[in-house]
């Protein structure tokens, strides 16, 4: 066992049991007056340390172990008067220093050996430890466990809303548990411990004038000694006595209302007093005018209360200044932080909405090799890329689309990149910086050299290629992006699929909010009175859901209005905002021609799938899997037959299975659009290409 080692033992681990046994042992065994010395200069210590202790914790709780250090001094206290009235009593009438030098410098110096003057210093030091500072304490000790015990509940709960809401982790929630249950107990101890002192007061009081009555009695009766050699020794002995002991007894007192008075702050008790009472120089300025009106009154002591006000007035001004310069420190740390975060601020934060979420729904992590891309300092131009992303994309959706978190990882490859949704992995690839990516779009007339890859977008065959090999690449055919456009192409790609996941109700709102300032009453009256937000939700997802852009607003909501007192059901308010919404759908489809080129089903397979719906297009589940198989492999053919031919693939069928149609081959058949007979306008005409289930 080495030194450290046993020093902690003997400090951690005897040391309690050592003083509480020493402690007791000075109830049975006398103590010689050098004994009584060190032990007294000890409580004396003692009790300085825990006031200093008191003043410098930041809340009650940093000082947990009080109460009982409170029981441990009072019992030290009590036992040292008890071994100090013993050898007061037995060898008091040998003098002044029979108990003692610290007794007898007591009761010498500080009452200049009259006893009556130390009865009276007594008696006063007892009124204000046991009338003010120990009845003040031990009033709010209980009033503070009371308080604590009955917020026990609604803090408990505060800690649970937060953990529930993701604020906090559950090992900082089994912390503030812990904090408050300490709490709870703390205060509880401090109750009780304040009787202690109580009680420490009032045995003070009864052994003081126990001992005078003793020794007079002993002195006179036992030694023979006259009525006021008795008083002289056995007297000023016993006032020394309880002076040594009271004055202690005091500072802990003192150090006990310093704690249960406390405000838990990140600041000690002498930050908290300058801060809190000399922070304004008002306060100072009226208390130097009243002191100086007080000194220039006849008859006063002028040059102390002058002199008083002068410094009062000199420290209320210098607290002045020392504000006034303050302020413009942070006045100018806050120019250059602005000018800092204006240097280095992203540059699409200009684009956003005031009350935008403050999750990051969005997120694109790249590798370590990646970060000159996103860094523009280094000439990166993937933020700008992204930041066209954003606008294109939300004009094409209807709503604004979420600011993208851009961070790198170096769990990932060097080369590698991520996209996250709501945190989830759904796109990721791998680049070559330096190089351009050369994809094969179907028909090329010549081979490259370089990396073979695939486009991490649409999976399409690609070459890795240098600079130099842009010119050949696209003159063979080949569709040339550098690597900023291939990570900004995948972004895009991923947001318009997953745009239904990135409209909340706050968007809603917003949507709502900007269509009030031109329809305040459609909008009024829409929500919440017509329709619940969660149902405008649902209709704006569906229809983001299959390609449907929502910036029509005001068509939308008046569908709404007009079929929402009708049915609350999503799936049927969505199909009625597609028919109104029929004009912009084609639009965007076919653009200005006059011809929309669709794909039919065979008229009994319509009938069979209509059967198959049972009124309920949201759920097909009678239609056998088989047919299921052939209609999908039919489609596969008719909608590659399109994209050969440059038409946009388009399966017309009646509106009671477009639904269930569009829900089946969404995933099959990104591509296909599932249109029905009611959402094509009356001034477009129809030019079947394909026909499914029959001849083609």
């Amino acid at each position: 066992m080495n030194s450290e080692t046993l020093r902690d033992v003997l400090i951690k681990g005897a040391g309690a049991p050592l003083m509480l046994v020493m402690i007791m042992s000075m109830l049975i065994i006398p103590l010689a007056p050098w004994a009584l010395d060190i032990f007294f200069t000890f409580n004396i210590a003692l009790a300085l340390i825990v006031l200093m202790t008191a003043v410098y914790a930041l809340r009650p709780l940093d000082f947990s172990v009080f109460p009982t250090i409170i029981l441990i001094a009072t019992l030290m206290r009590l036992a040292l008067n008890v071994a100090s009235t013993r050898v007061i009593l037995m060898e008091g009438h040998s003098g002044g220093d029979a108990a003692g030098n610290v007794i007898e410098a007591f009761g010498n110096f500080v009452i200049g050996g009259n006893f009556a003057v130390g009865l009276v210093v007594f008696m006063i030091l007892v009124i204000i430890n046991f009338v003010v500072i120990t009845k003040g304490a031990g009033r709010v000790s209980e009033v503070s466990a009371r308080f604590t015990l009955d917020a026990m509940p609604g803090k408990q709960m505060a800690i649970d809303a937060d953990l529930n809401s993701g604020l906090i982790d559950q090992d900082e929630a089994r912390q503030r548990r812990t904090d408050v249950s300490m709490e709870a107990d703390f205060y509880g101890s401090m109750d009780g411990a304040s009787k202690f002192v109580r009680g420490d007061a009032i045995a003070g009081i009864l052994i003081l004038f126990i001992n005078i009555v003793g020794g007079f009695a002993i002195g006179m009766a036992q030694h023979g000694l006259s009525a006021g050699e008795a008083a002289e020794n056995y007297i000023i002995l016993t006032i020394g006595d309880g002076l040594v002991a009271q004055i202690p007894a005091l500072v802990l007192s003192t150090a006990t209302a310093i704690v249960v008075t406390r405000v838990s702050k990140t600041a000690d008790l002498g930050d908290q007093i300058f801060s809190e009472m000399f922070s304004k120089p008002q306060t100072l300025w009226v208390a130097a005018g009243i002191i100086g009106l007080l000194g220039i009154i006849p008859g006063m002591p002028n040059m102390a209360f002058l002199t008083l006000a002068a410094i009062i007035a000199g420290a209320a001004y210098m607290i002045k200044q020392r504000g006034a310069q303050e302020k413009v420190n942070a006045q100018a740390a806050s120019v250059a932080e602005e000018q800092a975060a204006a240097m280095e601020a992203p540059v699409e934060k200009d684009v956003g909405w005031d009350d935008v979420e403050s999750v990051e729904p969005l997120t694109l992590e790249v590798g370590y090799r990646l970060i000159p891309m996103v860094d523009m300092k280094q000439g990166g131009e993937l933020v700008d890329r992204i930041k066209g992303v954003r606008r294109k994309l939300s004009k094409e959706l209807g709503f604004l689309v979420h600011a993208v978190h851009i961070k790198d990882n170096l769990d990932l490859a060097p080369n590698g990149y991520q996209i996250k949704l709501m945190g989830v992995p759904v796109g990721e690839g791998e680049l070559m910086p330096d190089h351009y990516m050369a994809i094969n779009p179907g028909q090329v007339f010549g081979e490259l050299e370089g990396t073979a890859t695939k486009d991490p977008t649409f999976g399409m065959d690609a070459i890795w290629i240098a600079d130099e090999h842009q010119d050949h690449a696209q003159s063979l055919g080949y569709t040339v992006v550098d690597t900023s456009t291939v990570i900004a192409t995948h972004l895009s790609d991923i947001v318009r699929n997953h745009a239904s996941d990135l409209l909340g109700v706050d968007e809603v709102k917003e949507l709502l909010d900007r269509l009030e300032e031109s329809a305040p009453k459609l909008v009024e009256d829409l929500v919440p009175k017509t329709v619940e937000w969660v149902v405008i939700l649902k209709v704006l997802q569906n229809l983001l859901d299959e390609g449907v852009s929502i910036k029509d607003m005001r068509t939308i909501a008046e569908n709404l209005a007009e079929n929402a007192p009708k049915s609350q059901d999503p799936d049927a308010l969505t199909m009625v905002v597609r028919n109104s919404l029929g004009r912009s759908i084609v639009q965007d489809l076919v653009g200005i021609a006059g011809e929309l080129p669709v794909i039919t089903l065979d008229p009994q397979l319509e009938q069979i799938l209509q059967q198959s719906v049972q009124g309920d297009a949201a759920t097909g589940a009678a239609l056998e899997p088989g047919l299921a198989e052939q209609m999908n492999q039919s489609l596969i053919e008719a909608v590659q037959q399109q994209e050969v031919e440059g038409n946009p693939a388009v399966l017309l069928v009646a509106p009671t299975i477009r639904l269930l149609l569009s829900k089946m081959f969404r995933h099959s058949l990104p591509d296909l659009t599932v249109l029905s007979y009611s959402e094509v306008p009356d001034d477009r005409s129809i030019r079947m290409v394909a026909n499914v289930g029959g001849n083609s």
